[in-house]
């Protein structure tokens, strides 16, 4: 009789992949989940074009600037003038002769709070836009370990899949063989072909599922892998800490990333109010202005006077009171009122999902615990049901549906088991993120946890061979 138990899991596992050797990719040094992590921070389009996005933001608060500081122009003519005088209807005076001109002027705003309630706009916008980047490079982190545990996972689904072909297909060979010697009847063999052929089939499906796995990997990293390293069976499954549900949402709504970044979005959405106010009011600039005219040609009398220069400098103070634009001053006021209260309930939704998310995933985590202790429980349970069911058809008490249903479910809890386990480390690293204090540091404390000497070796699609 065939004896089930935990420690056999893997060697049926590695019985079932030396078996599909044949169809495995050419190996390659195998890499760990910060290696990949290392190479997605690099390569990640998501991530590049949040980098790009907020270079951009940053330009605002030098733009805004910018109309609070002095301001250089120049500018210069030349002209060519043709020029007849008359006296009693005849030219008495014809001459052709160039008039060249240039000026300077310096410009410093002396008082413009339109300005500078739009330079705090600015600021408050590139904080927002520093919130959001970082948001992105943490929630790399998650896709990374999401991409990563999902590679894992379809494997432990084909390997689970894989031994429970050979297990049924072992049972099938026993089958026929009694069938031949008239111990069983030919339901039993029709039985056992339709679960054999019915496991196949979910191998084909759990082949092409890990295939596919890998593909999110390569589009995180920029790169295919062929090998990756198992996360090890010593990883501690522990309750969150601290074990306290209010704590996790009150950290949540002082540090997440977007509650900070919808702030700093409303911060910057009064300061255009105040912006847009301020359009009603005057402006004050101080001026320099150097300019010079030279003009040749003769005068009235004929006489050639040579070129003429003439300079000029202009010290000025400019006042500007804007007194009626049409309506666009009330109606950008109007508008920039309505972001304002845009900004307030987006900032509201915000704050409602995060203590929502939070809230779900500290129980997640907590039930991720439980479940995970409890499904080990079920393996073990299933092995023992599975040897009494066997026991239970050589003595003629149950049928080969009840033994083929008992493998079934064993196979099955052991990848609930397999699964469970990933999702406690992904839900776990999601409420990290909702607090917005998962960093490299966490994704270095998981990759401890990493076994390079157990590697997933990436099996090709039948579809694909």
């Amino acid at each position: 009789m065939k004896q089930y138990n935990i420690s056999n899991l893997r060697i049926i596992k590695m019985a079932a992949l030396f078996s599909a050797s044949m169809l495995i990719t050419p190996l390659v040094v195998a890499e760990n989940m910060l290696d990949v992590y290392k190479t997605a921070k690099d390569n990640d389009a998501v991530l590049g074009a949040a980098n790009a996005s907020f270079a951009a933001s940053k330009e605002l608060v030098p733009q805004a600037r910018s109309r609070l500081l002095p301001s250089l122009g120049a500018q210069t003519s030349t002209s060519k003038i043709n020029r007849d005088i008359l006296l009693g209807g005849q030219a008495v005076l014809g001459e052709e002769y160039n008039d060249n001109s240039w000026n300077a002027q310096l410009r410093q705003p002396v008082l413009d709070l339109a300005s500078w309630y739009t330079l705090g706009g600015a600021k408050s916008s590139v904080e927002a836009a520093s919130m959001q980047l970082e948001a992105e490079n943490q929630d790399l982190i998650v896709r990374v370990i999401e991409a990563y545990l999902n590679i894992l996972r379809t494997k432990d689904r084909l390997d689970t899949t894989n031994a429970e072909v050979t297990a049924v297909q072992r049972q099938l060979e026993q089958v026929q063989q009694r069938f031949e010697v008239g111990l069983v009847a030919i339901t039993d063999v029709l039985e056992s072909q339709a679960v054999y052929d019915s496991t196949v089939v979910r191998r084909i499906q759990a082949e092409s599922d890990h295939d596919i796995s890998f593909e999110t990997l390569s589009t995180l990293t920029g790169r295919s892998y062929d090998q990756l390293a198992r996360l090890s069976q010593t990883l501690p499954i522990v309750d969150p800490n601290p074990k306290n549900e209010e704590e996790w949402v009150a950290t949540a709504l002082r540090s997440n990333l977007g509650i900070k970044a919808a702030s700093a979005q409303l911060a910057a959405a009064r300061a255009d109010v105040r912006a847009r106010r301020s359009d009603h009011l005057p402006t004050i600039d101080a001026t320099a202005t150097y300019a010079e005219n030279v003009t040749g040609g003769q005068n009235f009398f004929g006489a050639n006077a040579g070129d003429t220069t003439t300079e000029n400098t202009i010290y000025a103070l400019s006042l500007t009171l804007p007194l009626y634009q049409g309506g666009a001053v009330r109606s950008r006021v109007r508008e920039a009122n309505a972001r304002v209260a845009q900004s307030q309930e987006q900032l509201l939704n915000q704050k409602r999902t995060v203590t929502r998310n939070t809230r779900n995933l500290f129980k997640s985590v907590a039930t991720d615990v439980v479940r995970v202790e409890a499904r080990l429980k079920a393996i073990r349970s299933s092995q023992s049901a599975l040897e009494a069911t066997e026991t239970g058809y050589e003595v003629g008490t149950r049928n080969i549906v009840d033994v083929l249903q008992a493998q079934q479910r064993l196979f099955s809890s052991q990848f609930d088991y397999a699964d469970s386990r990933y999702n406690y480390v992904l839900n776990l690293m999601r409420l990290k993120q909702t607090t917005g204090k998962l960093t490299q540091e966490d994704l270095e404390e998981l990759n401890q946890f990493i076994d390079s000497g157990d590697l997933v070796e990436r099996v090709v699609s039948l579809s694909l061979r």
